[in-house]
């Protein structure tokens, strides 16, 4: 049982279970079991989230891109309630539920293209290695065992499983890990701001889909199953690619016949505000779309891809050739995260979000980019309601430094000291904000951010460090 004090739970035996034997993602271990680490948060609502001190934050990453309505939905956790007291669990190996089935249909609807088929996982990670075992599967009906090879690039994140980590190039998801596999391929990330100085964006874009070009033809068409991108790289850094790029990578993976899947685990279900971004933001119809996290707002876990006709056409009916396509979880298609997806998909409906985020994400940009006058930062870039700010103490470095490091925790102290959660990624500040946002509360979310970074600038001036 919860230690409890009246309604609240006892903070004191929760911190003590927390430091005593919780282990936590990205767990610095030399500090485990160590008083001081992580808040420990109570309650939520709307774009606020309270700590166990009594403080009230504005939640600037939305959770982890994931907090699409907002905290405390009422019509979300009245479905939770009603379908865990209606059917709480049925077997996907041996049956269906009506949430899955009416969810599947709801994504194909408003699924670019032909993506009319969906597979349910239990989140972005098994999403998007689902994904990834269907390429292997597809080519191995088609009687193509060696075109396997995914390209990935560098500062791309796909998830936790041994495979998707393997597709994952960030650098700091990797040390003290076994990732490297034989058919995973690595090309350069499409960040515009750390391009080879003096070269302009339109030859920055021709260089980045030569090298993609280039690959295929080293590792052989033949040998090449997939390339696995997000739209904008998320936990790289906001990385927004050059325009044209998605495109004319897209035209060359047909040209070879390689699937296309867009990771949409972070840009899916109005954060750019469109139920997905591949063809409305970024021009193209990849052959696979993986989701997750804003399918459900958070409130539970729920993962899955999106596929084409033509895809799944080429394995299932007269051409299956007796093949099963085996993959799956105990909770694919869990009925109450189908219902909360559904809640979810219902309140993103009813009050319009998809058109807010249109109407408010220009003022959110616009705003943020005036961060880009302070010293401190390097670079302001987003699109929809994402955006990053980068802190740069040495312009002339081509890379970010363990200053510029140190420099961006001190900034997301100030913040959370502030009434403000960002989200540190190395060097850069990334919010994400719920779709609800309003006008004064993305005023007062930049405010807050702007103090902060002023306030950095100024100690480590005193500290003669910068």
């Amino acid at each position: 049982m919860y230690a409890e004090i009246g309604s609240q739970w006892n903070v004191a035996e929760l911190e003590d279970a927390a430091h005593r034997h919780l282990i936590s993602p990205a767990e610095e271990m030399a500090k485990l079991g160590t008083s001081g680490g992580r808040p420990l948060f109570t309650s939520a609502d709307g774009i606020y989230i309270s700590d166990s001190q009594g403080r009230t934050l504005i939640d600037g990453p939305g959770g982890m891109w994931c907090t699409q309505v907002g905290y405390n939905s009422q019509p979300i956790a009245d479905a939770i309630s009603a379908q865990a007291l209606r059917l709480c669990y049925n077997s996907p190996w041996y049956s269906i539920n009506g949430p899955a089935a009416e969810l599947a249909r709801r994504i194909a609807e408003f699924a670019p293209g032909d993506l009319n088929h969906v597979f349910f996982t239990t989140g972005g990670s098994s999403a998007v290695d689902s994904a990834l075992r269907f390429v292997q599967f597809y080519n191995n009906v088609l009687g193509r065992p060696t075109k396997k090879a995914i390209i990935c690039r560098i500062d791309g994140y796909h998830g936790s499983t041994h495979l998707t980590a393997a597709c994952s190039g960030r650098a700091g998801n990797r040390p003290n890990f076994d990732l490297a596999l034989d058919n995973v391929s690595f090309i350069s990330a499409p960040n515009v701001f750390r391009r080879p100085r003096g070269m302009s964006e339109a030859d920055f874009l021709d260089f980045l889909v030569a090298e993609f070009e280039n690959r295929i033809a080293a590792l052989g068409a033949d040998n090449v199953g997939a390339f696995l991108a997000e739209p904008l790289l998320a936990s790289g850094g906001i990385l927004i690619p050059p325009k044209g790029y998605h495109r004319r990578i897209l035209d060359i993976c047909r040209k070879h016949d390689i699937l296309y899947i867009s990771d949409e685990v972070v840009t899916g279900f109005g954060r750019c505000g469109h139920w997905f971004a591949s063809e409305e933001v970024f021009d193209i119809v990849p052959d696979i779309i993986t989701f997750a996290k804003g399918v459900t707002s958070g409130y539970v876990p729920l993962g899955g891809f999106v596929i084409s006709e033509a895809v799944l056409g080429r394995v299932s009916g007269e051409n299956a050739r007796g093949s099963f396509y085996t993959n799956g979880y105990t909770y694919s298609g869990h009925p109450v995260s189908c219902a909360a997806a559904l809640a979810n998909i219902d309140v993103i409906e009813k009050n319009d979000l998809l058109a807010h985020v249109r109407e408010i994400a220009p003022y959110f940009q616009e705003q943020i980019r005036t961060l880009g006058e302070l010293p401190l930062v390097g670079d302001v870039r987003g699109t929809g309601l994402v955006a990053c700010v980068e802190c740069v103490t040495d312009p002339t470095s081509e890379a970010a430094t363990d200053f510029d490091k140190e420099v961006s925790l001190r900034v997301d102290r100030h913040c959370y000291e502030g009434g403000l959660i960002v989200r540190p990624i190395g060097n850069m500040c990334v919010l994400s904000p719920a779709l609800i946002i309003t006008r004064e509360q993305i005023d007062r979310m930049i405010a807050i951010l702007r103090d902060s970074i002023v306030r950095t600038q100024e100690e480590i001036r005193a500290e003669n460090r910068w």
